[in-house]
C-alpha cells in the first residue's frame, strides 16, 4: 500500500480500486494500453504541427508549404506575402530561402495565390523566359499578347502567312502586324514609307513627357521608370539595376557611379507618427495594354 500511494503521488487523478486477485492481469493490460494509447496520440500531435521559419509560429502541417525542387518548407501564409510582393514588383518569385536560387511552379503555388496572381505569375514566368531582344507584343490594344520573335515565325510558317515584307499574325487574335515597325500591318506600304509617312507621334509626346517629368528609360529592356519616392538605386522588372539619376548600371548591389544615393525630397514620412522612424512606401505600378508598341512608364521596386 506504501508504493500505491508513492505511485498515486505522481499522478494529477488516481483513484485507487482494490480488485480480487484474479482481476489484476486484466488491469495491468488495461493500464498498459492506455499508456500506448496516450504515447502515440501524443507523437501524432507533435508530427501534425511544423515551425515555420519565416515568422517562427508553430502551424498545423497542412498549412505547410514545400518549394518544389529544393524542398524547403514554409507556413501558406509567408509564401503568399513573398509570392505576392514578388509579383507587384514585377519579378518573378523564388524560394525565400537564402541563397537558394530555385523558382516557385504557378500550379504548386494554387495552394495559397488567388486566381488573379496566378494568371499575374504565370505571364511573369513567360516574360522571364523570353529574352529581351526576342519579346513582341501584339500591337492591337485588345491582345496585346507577349511573343517570341521565334514562336511568331514557326506559327506563321504553319498558317503559311509568312514573307518577305514582314506581315505576321499574332498566334493569339490572328491580327496581322508588321513585325519590323511592331505595329498593325501597313498595307500597301514598305516599313520606309510607313515612318515616313507615320513619324511615331506617341513615342515623342510620350519623350517629351519623359524629359518634363524626369522618368528615365531602362537600357535593357527600354521601358519608362518614374520614382515616386525612395532611394536612386532603381531595380527594372526585367532585373537590371541602375542608378535613377544618370542610368549608370548597380553591380553585385554596388554603385559604378559616384551621384548621391537618395534626396530627402523623396523620402516620404508617416502624417500620423511625425516625428517617428521613417516609413517606405512601394512606388505605384504603372498598367499599359501596349506596352512594347506605346512604351508605356512602369515604376520599378526601390532596393537601396
Amino acid at each position: 500500500m506504501d508504493q500505491v500511494v508513492a505511485l498515486r503521488e505522481k499522478f494529477e487523478i488516481c483513484n485507487i480500486i482494490l480488485l480480487t486477485r484474479n482481476d489484476v492481469k486484466f488491469a495491468i493490460k488495461l493500464a498498459r494500453d492506455a499508456i500506448d494509447c496516450q504515447i502515440t496520440a501524443s507523437a501524432e500531435s507533435s508530427s501534425a504541427n511544423e515551425t515555420c521559419n519565416i515568422c517562427l509560429e508553430e502551424k498545423d502541417i497542412m498549412q505547410i508549404f514545400s518549394v518544389d525542387g529544393c524542398l524547403h518548407r514554409y507556413c501558406c501564409s509567408c509564401m503568399k506575402q513573398h509570392a505576392e510582393v514578388k509579383l507587384l514588383h514585377g519579378l518573378v518569385p523564388g524560394c525565400p530561402h537564402e541563397g537558394c536560387q530555385t523558382q516557385l511552379i504557378a500550379d504548386s503555388c494554387k495552394k495559397f495565390l488567388t486566381p488573379k496572381f496566378i494568371e499575374m505569375m504565370t505571364l511573369r514566368l513567360k516574360e522571364a523566359s523570353v529574352p529581351v531582344t526576342e519579346k513582341l507584343y501584339c500591337p492591337y490594344p485588345k491582345c496585346s499578347t507577349l511573343m517570341s520573335k521565334s514562336e511568331v515565325l514557326s506559327s506563321n510558317d504553319l498558317f503559311g502567312t509568312a514573307n518577305r515584307s514582314g506581315a505576321y499574325k499574332c498566334i493569339k487574335c490572328h491580327g496581322l502586324f508588321c513585325i519590323n515597325c511592331k505595329v498593325p500591318w501597313h498595307h500597301g506600304m514598305s516599313c520606309l514609307e510607313y515612318k515616313r509617312l507615320n513619324p511615331r507621334g506617341e513615342e515623342a509626346k510620350l519623350k517629351s513627357l519623359a524629359s518634363q517629368q524626369l522618368w528615365r528609360q531602362c537600357v535593357k529592356c527600354n521601358h519608362m521608370i518614374e520614382l515616386a519616392e525612395g532611394c536612386y538605386h532603381m531595380t527594372c522588372r526585367c532585373g537590371f539595376e541602375f542608378c535613377y539619376t544618370c542610368g549608370a548600371e548597380w553591380k553585385n548591389k554596388k554603385a559604378t557611379c559616384n551621384c548621391p544615393l537618395w534626396n530627402e525630397d523623396n523620402i516620404l514620412y508617416d502624417d500620423s507618427d511625425e516625428g517617428e522612424d521613417e516609413e517606405w512606401y512601394d512606388e505605384e505600378e504603372w498598367d499599359s495594354e501596349d506596352d512594347e508598341y506605346v512604351n508605356a512608364p512602369r515604376s520599378v521596386s526601390n532596393i537601396g
